[in-house]
């Protein structure tokens, strides 16, 4: 299911947003009983990145009407996106732009995945990382080298030689005490991190690449995997340290949803 403005989308409609590829996006889990985790924090991502992308504000209520009738007839979990973009942006004059529209579409959700990754260290960084837009080029790239080296994912390190972020999600180290490490770094600042920052024992700080890999245990975590553990970084096998991460995932999963 896939609506703009709460209208059946067309082709036409979607042709800006596959060829100028300009808009800023939230993904969020609605659990089954139609609640979902962190929806406050969701909105107010959307309002935010719509001010700074297309200098605009963006009606809340809109959003969750639209989301909701995306949903109608539906059960189980799913995963809504709901991408911000403007139909009539042009290539030549992105300026102009002033009308952006709300897409929504829909999918199902599954169990959250607890297979640990392995990732490789990439050098990269995010264009304007503190918007969840819709550039994923860089970030699917170095997903894809890393794939294709073995891995099943990227982890990116800064020209600074410090460690940001994953491919499509915020990253947290654990140190021999307990603490959740968060790197102090220019990051997507994630919801599901936000809502873990809240639970538990944490503390931002620079994270090298010999630090990540000295961590006692790390973790991935977004709305669609919660918290999945890392069981290495490059050739290096992380000890895991179980009950930290068995503690994560159960604060994470006790966070009470928010109607939509």
């Amino acid at each position: 299911m896939m609506t703009l403005n709460g209208r059946p989308v067309s082709a036409d409609d979607l042709l800006p947003l596959a060829l100028v590829n300009m808009g800023h996006f939230t993904t969020m889990r609605v659990d089954a009983d139609g609640r979902v985790r962190g929806l406050s924090r969701h909105l107010e991502r959307l309002v935010k990145d719509c001010r700074i992308v297309w200098g605009a504000e963006l009606d809340r209520e809109r959003v969750r009407d639209y989301a909701r009738q995306c949903l109608d007839g539906r059960s189980g979990p799913c995963t809504v996106r709901v991408t911000v973009y403007d139909p009539g942006v042009d290539l030549g004059r992105p300026a102009d732009a002033d009308h952006p529209r709300i897409l929504v579409s829909v999918r199902g959700a599954g169990e959250f995945p607890t297979t640990p990754l392995r990732v490789m260290s990439v050098p990269y960084e995010r264009d304007l990382p503190e918007v969840k837009h819709v550039g994923l080029f860089g970030s699917l790239h170095a997903r894809g080298m890393a794939q294709t080296a073995g891995f099943d994912d990227a982890l990116f390190v800064g020209r600074d030689g410090f460690v940001s972020e994953g491919s499509t999600w915020n990253v947290g180290f654990v140190d021999d005490s307990g603490t959740v490490i968060w790197p102090q770094a220019p990051v997507l600042p994630g919801v599901t991190m936000a809502l873990l920052q809240r639970h538990h024992d944490h503390r931002v700080a620079d994270v090298s690449l010999t630090a990540a890999k000295a961590a006692v245990a790390a973790f991935a975590t977004n709305t669609s995997i919660g918290v999945r553990p890392v069981a290495a970084v490059d050739d290096v096998e992380l000890p895991g340290e179980e009950e930290v991460l068995r503690l994560l995932r159960e604060s994470y999963l006790a966070i009470p949803g928010e109607a939509l």
